[in-house]
């Protein structure tokens, strides 16, 4: 099954809901980065919530970084994602290690520990806007689920999972948004928090087989759920060899020259896809050329 998000809405337009399933987008990410299993579950997380955030935005180009710092031994994650449901990441420490949690689960608040939640979205503005909080439990869901309360004022609830197989690849990703719109009653609320307290977890549910539009069905079914659109998501990255160079260029003159110099050609890796780029001696001279 490809990986896709569902928009709906509920309770007459005071829910707006956001459903995804993102198994392929978290593999690619993972085979990308050769994630650790809680590196992948992390940064998995991120990438879907990424994902869903992401076709929140109304601009053809507008784009949004979601940005975790943390004392943890994974130390941060960064995804970027636009308004057509691409998106791409990577995990500062990829190849961290660590014991499950006391549920016998992977331990993703251990791996990022204590630390700041940032959010920058680039609408066209002159500035862009940047939104941050505190972790409250590391494990991302939850951490979203405040920022959205705190740093934009909309009460929501966030849930996102992966999955994996023995073999380290992913066997189920996804996730949710729900959120309330200004106006909602206590009816809405409180069968909103009903419905969320019956389920166990985002895993379980795709584990299941129960795909975005069985989930909305799951927590909002009894309140006129009307499914808006289906937006395809995946990992992907805009890097290219032309995009490099530019950034070679702002190295300068002198610095280019010497390598040149020194014979020296130099290799340059994307750090949200793990592509590696070559430059020649030749390419550097046809660089200094050029500006």
């Amino acid at each position: 099954m490809e990986d896709y998000i569902i928009r709906g809405t509920a309770a007459g337009g005071y829910v707006r809901a956001f459903a995804a399933t993102t198994k392929n987008t978290v593999e690619t990410a993972r085979a990308a980065h050769n994630t650790s299993p809680v590196a992948t579950a992390a940064l998995g997380r991120l990438l879907t919530a990424g994902a869903m955030m992401g076709i929140m935005m109304k601009g053809e180009n507008d784009t949004l970084t979601l940005k975790i710092q943390g004392d943890g031994p994974i130390e941060g994650l960064t995804v970027i994602a636009d308004s057509h449901g691409n998106v791409k990441g990577y995990a500062f420490n990829p190849n961290v290690l660590i014991h499950a949690n006391d549920k016998g689960k992977l331990d993703v608040a251990g791996a990022l520990g204590i630390g700041v939640l940032t959010i920058i979205k680039d609408i066209g503005m002159k500035e862009p806007y940047i939104g941050q909080s505190i972790l409250v439990t590391s494990e991302i869901a939850e951490d979203l689920t405040y920022y959205f309360a705190t740093s934009e004022q909309t009460p929501s609830s966030v849930g996102l999972g992966v999955l994996m197989n023995k073999n380290n690849t992913v066997r189920q990703a996804g996730g949710f948004i729900l959120q309330l719109m200004p106006g909602a009653d206590d009816t809405v609320i409180s069968a909103l928090e009903k419905r969320l307290g019956e389920i166990s977890s985002v895993t379980s549910l795709l584990d299941e087989g129960l795909s975005p539009e069985d989930i909305l069905e799951r927590l909002l079914g009894d309140m006129d759920l009307e499914i808006m659109d289906k937006v395809p998501t995946q990992f992907y990255c805009n890097c290219t060899k032309h995009r490099v160079e530019r950034a070679i260029v702002a190295i300068g003159h002198k610095d280019l020259q010497e390598m040149v110099d020194d014979n020296a050609p130099i290799d340059v890796c994307c750090d949200f896809c793990n592509t590696h780029y070559e430059f020649t001696v030749d390419d550097l001279k046809s660089i200094i050329a050029r500006s």
